[in-house]
C-alpha cells in the first residue's frame, strides 16, 4: 500500500544520461557516413573496373601498300610461276663414267657447245677400226675394176669364157657392196662417240648440275647410282608466266588481253604482259584452267620458278596504267575528317591513335597517301563515328 500512495509527479527522466536523445543526431550521421562511403565505393569500382569488362570496339587491321593504277582497270587477279617456254634436262644417248663437265650453274652456253663428256676410250677404238676397214674395201675396189676391165677387152676376144667375166663382175659389186657397208660402220661408230659428248640444244642458262664427274651417266638412269640428266638449261629470252584460273572466272579471259605482273620476290615493281594462251582443257582435281601470259619486257632479276601475282586488266585497257608509278594506298573506308584533319587510326597499347594524313588520286576502293604512312603500315580498315582518338578497341578475330 506504501508504494501505491506515492507521489508519482516527482518522477523526471534524466535526458543526460548517455541513454537519452542526446545521442540520436550522431547516430544519424554515422549512417550517412557510411552511405557516402558505399556510394564512393560502388562509384570507384565502377570507374576503375569499367575497362576488365568492356573490350572496346571490334576493329579488322589493313596494311598500306603499293598498288598500281592499272590495279582499277583489273577485272581479276590470279596467282602462277614463271617458267621458261624453252627448258631441257640436257642428257647422253650412251652409257659411261662421266670425265668431263665444263660448265657451272649461271654459266651461258651456246648452241652446239660441248657441255659434258663420257668415257670414250671403247667407242673411239671402234671407230678407228671402222675407218681401217673402209680403207681395207676401197684398196680391194680398185683391184676388182682392173679385173673386171680385163675380162671386159678379154669377152670381146673371145679368149674367155662369159662365166670368168660373170664372177669378175661379181666380185666387183661385192666390193662396191662392202665399202658401202663399211661407211655406215664409220658412221656408226662416230655417232658412237658423239653420243659420249653431251652438248647445249639451244642458247642457254645452266640453271642445275644434275651429275658430277666420277658418276655413271646411263639414258634412262636404270641403276640407282646411275643419273640421266648431266644438267638442265633454259631459254632465259623465252620466261613467261602459267596462271591457273578458276573455271568460274576464265570467261573474263580472253587471247591478248593485257596483263600487270608482279613478282612476290620484287614487290615494287611490276611488269607489262599478255595473255598468250589459254589452254583448252581444265585441271579436274583444282577446277582450274591453265592461261599463259607472255611478259612485254622484263629484266634480268626475272628468274624461272619465281612466285607471281597477275592483274587481269579490263578489255581495252592498255599497258600504259601498268608502266606508270605505284602509290601507297590504303582502303578509302579507313580514312576520315576529325577537327578539320584527314586522319586514318592505328592500334597502340589497345586504344586507337590518331594519325593525320595527306591524301592524293582515288583508286576503285582505294586511296593514295601521299605524307603520314609507309609501305606496310597497319591501320584501322573501316571508320565510323564512333572512332575518337584514344577510344579503347580490340581486334577481330580472323
Amino acid at each position: 500500500m506504501a508504494t501505491k500512495d506515492a507521489d508519482l509527479s516527482s518522477l523526471r527522466i534524466d535526458r543526460s544520461s548517455p541513454g537519452g536523445q542526446s545521442s540520436r543526431p550522431s547516430r544519424s550521421y554515422g549512417k550517412i557516413v557510411i552511405w557516402l562511403l558505399v556510394i564512393v565505393a560502388v562509384a570507384g569500382g565502377w570507374y576503375f573496373g569499367r575497362g576488365l569488362f568492356d573490350s572496346g570496339v571490334e576493329v579488322q587491321l589493313a596494311t598500306a601498300s603499293m598498288s598500281s593504277p592499272s590495279q582499277a582497270n583489273a577485272v581479276l587477279t590470279a596467282s602462277g610461276y614463271v617458267v621458261a617456254r624453252r627448258k631441257a634436262a640436257v642428257a647422253s644417248k650412251g652409257t659411261g663414267t662421266l670425265v668431263f663437265l665444263g660448265v657451272d650453274e649461271g654459266d651461258k652456253v651456246k648452241k652446239g657447245q660441248l657441255i659434258a663428256r663420257l668415257e670414250d676410250n671403247d667407242v673411239v677404238a671402234a671407230r678407228g677400226r671402222a675407218r681401217e676397214n673402209l680403207h681395207m674395201a676401197e684398196a680391194d675396189l680398185h683391184d676388182a675394176k682392173q679385173s673386171l676391165e680385163r675380162m671386159r677387152v678379154l669377152l670381146k676376144k673371145e679368149v674367155v669364157a662369159q662365166s670368168e667375166y660373170d664372177a669378175a663382175e661379181a666380185r666387183y659389186r661385192r666390193v662396191v657392196a662392202t665399202i658401202d657397208s663399211a661407211r655406215f660402220g664409220v658412221k656408226e661408230a662416230e655417232v658412237a662417240v658423239d653420243n659420249t659428248r653431251i652438248v647445249a640444244p639451244f642458247d642457254g642458262t645452266v640453271l642445275k648440275k644434275n651429275a658430277d664427274v666420277g658418276e655413271i651417266v646411263a639414258p634412262l638412269a636404270g641403276a640407282a647410282s646411275s643419273k640421266a640428266a648431266v644438267v638442265t638449261i633454259a631459254d632465259m629470252s623465252s620466261l613467261e608466266v602459267d596462271a591457273d584460273v578458276s573455271e568460274a572466272n576464265i570467261t573474263r579471259i580472253s587471247p591478248e588481253q593485257a596483263c600487270e605482273i608482279t613478282l612476290d620476290a620484287y614487290p615494287q615493281q611490276r611488269y607489262p604482259g599478255y595473255v598468250t594462251k589459254i589452254v583448252p582443257t581444265a585441271d579436274r582435281a583444282k577446277a582450274t584452267v591453265l592461261v599463259k601470259i607472255k611478259f612485254r619486257d622484263y629484266d634480268q632479276k626475272v628468274l624461272p620458278e619465281m612466285s607471281a601475282k597477275i592483274s587481269f586488266l579490263a578489255a581495252g585497257a592498255s599497258n600504259g596504267a601498268a608502266e606508270s608509278k605505284a602509290l601507297l594506298t590504303v582502303p578509302a573506308a579507313a580514312v576520315a575528317t576529325r577537327n578539320g584533319r584527314t586522319v586514318v587510326y592505328q592500334i597502340r597499347d589497345e586504344r586507337a591513335v590518331e594519325v593525320p594524313v595527306t591524301t592524293g588520286q582515288k583508286l576503285t576502293g582505294l586511296l593514295e597517301i601521299t605524307a603520314g604512312l609507309k609501305d606496310g603500315d597497319k591501320i584501322v580498315s573501316k571508320l565510323d563515328e564512333r572512332f575518337q582518338d584514344g577510344i579503347r578497341v580490340t581486334q577481330k578475330a580472323k
